[in-house]
């Protein structure tokens, strides 16, 4: 009677035991599937967060293009060559710039007010602009006496800058001094105005004097190659005839010396000017 009363009470344990069992196991399994099925959407959407944040840093890498690296006065590193045109824009704009595309070459140009004002040479001013070219100032009138002697640097080139930015849309700071900055901006007033303008100011390395060496091209090429001695080279050119029959001549030499052609930027000005004002 004990030993069956014994046996009950222990089928009674064991039964309460399974069932338990059961019912942790039951839990457990049920907790396991919603902790898998919570979890599972949570790495999807970590994985796409990460894949856009990729994909972003990716675009982000094309679109900012390496920084340029820079000697200690600011010159680019290499063999550079910038090749400018003063005087224009003129008749022989659009062949200059037929030239330069051509060959793929970008260049600075320093316009004059009188001439920019003529809308039959606009079209060729912003073709420039579109073609990837610097669009600089160089005075309204060309005039030493007015610029120098009576004060009106600085106003004629914010005017010549001002006609620039209207029919481009670009607002460029730098301008070339017509006959150069020496003598002209020997006096400290002067270049303080200047740098109150916020102007910034170009002379050259190399004078081609292209301007009096009218039908005789060979010698504007043999100027510019006797005298590029150095690694970063600012060739003075003018928008003339004679240019324009010297100019790939002057890139073929500049291509087989190993130079590439650069154009000017605000952004990484160097200074160049024959007064060695460092503001300028």
């Amino acid at each position: 009677m004990k030993e069956s009363k014994s046996k009950k009470k222990t089928s009674v344990v064991t039964k309460a035991i399974i069932s338990l069992g059961v019912v942790l196991a039951t839990t457990f399994f049920t907790f396991f599937l919603i902790g898998k099925w919570n979890s599972t959407p949570a790495k999807g959407v970590a994985n796409e967060s990460s894949n856009q944040v990729n994909t972003q840093q990716q675009e982000k890498k094309k679109e900012t293009p390496p920084a340029k690296q820079k000697r200690p006065d600011g010159k680019p590193v290499g063999k550079v060559v910038y090749l400018t045109f003063d005087d224009g824009p003129s008749e022989l704009t659009g062949k200059f710039l037929d030239v330069l595309k051509e060959q793929n070459v970008a260049s600075t140009f320093f316009m004059q007010g009188s001439n920019l004002q003529n809308t039959g040479f606009q079209e060729n001013v912003k073709r420039a602009v579109k073609e990837g070219h610097y669009i600089g100032a160089h005075s309204m009138t060309h005039n030493s006496d007015k610029l120098y002697k009576k004060g009106q640097f600085v106003p004629e080139m914010k005017e010549t800058l001002a006609l620039i930015h209207n029919i481009t849309g670009t607002s460029p700071k730098l301008v070339r001094p017509p006959y150069g900055s020496a003598p002209g901006l020997k006096g400290e007033e002067i270049r303080n105005q200047i740098v109150e303008a916020a102007i910034k100011v170009w002379d050259w390395t190399i004078d081609s004097n292209d301007w009096k060496l009218k039908d005789n091209p060979t010698q504007i090429i043999e100027n510019v190659k006797k005298q590029t001695t150095e690694e970063v080279e600012v060739v003075l050119m003018h928008e003339k005839a004679q240019t324009l029959q010297a100019l790939p001549e002057i890139i073929k030499f500049y291509k087989e010396n190993g130079y590439e052609f650069g154009v000017y930027n605000d952004a990484d000005h160097f200074r160049l000017n024959f007064q060695k004002d460092q503001r300028l």
